[in-house]
């Protein structure tokens, strides 16, 4: 119960990698708000037949309106929030197509999620951690950052963002002793990879034969990374993107 009394909010799970980390922290002892814009009543579920304790709020993290009653809503039932998880993020459902092929409309879309809603969600959790002195906020960047990986462009440049965004925040919060970090994970078989035909079987096995750990990457592999940052063994630590992917990538 390493995060015992501690208020977490995770965007983005309702499903696959953000349902297993809002889970997680819930078996640690945290108290967990699922924002998603999709309907988390089964990951809240989850949580509670476990005897954890969790609420699920409807949540666009692209509109600061709906970040910011989904905060005061967190704050009103839990009394705080110490931890956010960044994790909301449009990703399986854009295929692969060449940079030509991408619309400005799309492009927009992506930004606005992935970029913008990290955004948000910093400055609306702002007021309360700095007036507390203290809290954690992890950013769910991507390995393909440092990879260069071909047509997701649009992706891959959001993804860059979430890491230079992760390094300003923890330069402006590190007075008010706030912990920015992030996490840039392989491909990982969400849901909703998982639900693409555009993640062949010969990219999946692609992607895990260059790994140094020869297997496929799974939402629970982020676990320790999670609770790590977002416990006190990381108070020391902050403004860094950690690769959990198997050992793709090394830097």
């Amino acid at each position: 119960m390493r995060l015992a009394g501690k208020v977490a909010i995770v965007t983005g799970a309702a499903q696959g990698i953000g349902s297993t980390l809002a889970r997680g922290l819930a078996a640690e002892g945290a108290k967990v708000v699922i924002a998603d814009v999709l309907d988390g009543s089964a990951t809240a579920a989850a949580i509670t037949s476990a005897q954890g304790s969790a609420l699920y709020i409807k949540t666009d993290v692209a509109s600061a309106a709906s970040v910011g009653a989904m905060v005061e809503a967190t704050v009103k039932q839990f009394g705080t929030v110490d931890i956010l998880v960044n994790n909301a993020a449009i990703f399986a459902s854009l295929g692969n197509k060449k940079f030509e092929d991408i619309s400005s409309e799309e492009f927009d879309k992506v930004m606005a999620v992935n970029v913008r809603g990290p955004f948000e969600c910093a400055r609306a959790v702002s007021p309360i951690m700095r007036a507390k002195g203290a809290g954690k906020i992890i950013n769910i960047s991507s390995g393909t950052v440092f990879k260069g990986v071909p047509n997701l462009l649009h992706y891959v440049s959001s993804k860059g963002a979430v890491v230079a965004m992760t390094r300003c925040l923890a330069r402006e919060f590190g007075a008010s002793n706030v912990n920015v970090n992030a996490i840039a994970p392989g491909l990982t078989m969400s849901d909703g990879v998982l639900g693409q035909s555009d993640w062949t079987q010969d990219y999946i096995e692609a992607n895990k034969n260059s790994r140094a750990l020869k297997r496929r990457q799974v939402p629970g592999d982020l676990l320790g990374t999670v609770v790590f940052l977002s416990s006190s063994d990381s108070d020391f630590m902050t403004g860094q993107t950690l690769v959990v992917d198997g050992g793709n990538v090394m830097h």
